[in-house]
């Protein structure tokens, strides 16, 4: 059994985040942060991404993605908190 149990954020991302590095600088934070799930373009302009991982990495990752690289201008983050489903790696879609 897991010393921490996983949780799961799904999160929405929107303002200036697409072709800002926003995906690539996502993945490689929660490659840090030892997190699964991942990250897409949406087409009406936003950011998609689920992290799954410890609830400290989870939240340091919510926390990034409310600010998100240089370029990138945040105008609103939306958090669903889900149960876990088991995701493995951290890909950028």
């Amino acid at each position: 059994m897991a010393s921490e149990e996983s949780v799961r954020a799904h999160v929405f991302v929107s303002g200036r985040v697409q072709g800002v590095w926003y995906r690539a600088e996502t993945r490689e934070m929660a490659n840090r942060l030892a997190l699964a799930g991942w990250v897409r373009n949406v087409p009406d302009g936003r950011v998609e991404a689920v992290f799954e991982g410890s609830k400290a990495a989870v939240d340091a990752a919510v926390a990034w993605a409310g600010e998100g690289p240089d370029l990138a201008v945040i105008d609103d983050l939306h958090v669903a908190w889900e149960e876990p489903v088991g995701e493995s790696g951290f890909s950028m879609r």
